[in-house]
């Protein structure tokens, strides 16, 4: 057994001719400001926001694409980081649960979240919140059969959703209020207050 175990690591330190791929170089904007940075072209999204960038707000929970919990936006759409190669990201903007507040006040969203109760434990509410927002950019008026479809790919163990989908609703409602927001991201991203 112990000549097998040699014979891999072997056989995985040697380079194949043709096989070895060169560090590629990204540029891309994340929460609003531009990064560049070589990345190894197998290199995760999710990977290269936590361990390259330090956002570690988005979560590696399965690395399958079944919980949501690395949802992140890349152009304003929910994609889960864990299958996109941080080298698909080039060239896009890509918003993590990091940049959804505007300076320092919550995205409505995240108030809702708090408001309502939509969370319990918090592992799965970065990506759930995401994939919400962008729910709501593409739904601003949802119904509650068009968030549970929306986040049917985001799992939670502990809320039964009941409480995710009345804080989707709240913020729904919350965005449309008379009251304005100001800040660097105003109107940028839809379902914020206008």
């Amino acid at each position: 057994m112990a000549g097998r175990s040699r014979s891999l690591t072997s056989a995985q330190e040697t380079e194949v001719p043709g096989k070895v791929s060169s560090p590629a170089r990204i540029s891309l904007t994340v929460n609003g400001s531009r990064k560049e940075a070589e990345v190894e072209p197998r290199l995760l999204l999710v990977h290269f926001l936590r361990e390259d960038l330090g956002l570690t707000g988005t979560h590696v929970g399965c690395d399958t694409t079944h919980c949501g919990a690395c949802t992140v936006l890349m152009d304003g759409r929910a994609v889960k980081s864990c299958t996109v190669l941080a080298v698909q990201a080039d060239g896009r903007a890509i918003t993590t649960i990091e940049g959804l507040a505007d300076d320092g006040e919550l995205h409505p969203i995240q108030e809702a979240f708090l408001l309502k109760h939509g969370l319990q434990c918090g592992f799965c509410t970065p990506g759930m919140l995401m994939t919400a927002t962008a729910l709501l950019q593409t739904n601003p008026h949802p119904t509650e059969e068009d968030i549970r479809i929306g986040i049917s790919g985001n799992l939670c163990r502990c809320t039964g959703y009941a409480k995710i989908i009345e804080s989707v609703q709240y913020a729904a409602k919350s965005a449309h209020s008379p009251e304005p927001r100001s800040g660097p991201n105003s109107g940028r991203s839809p379902g914020r207050r206008a």
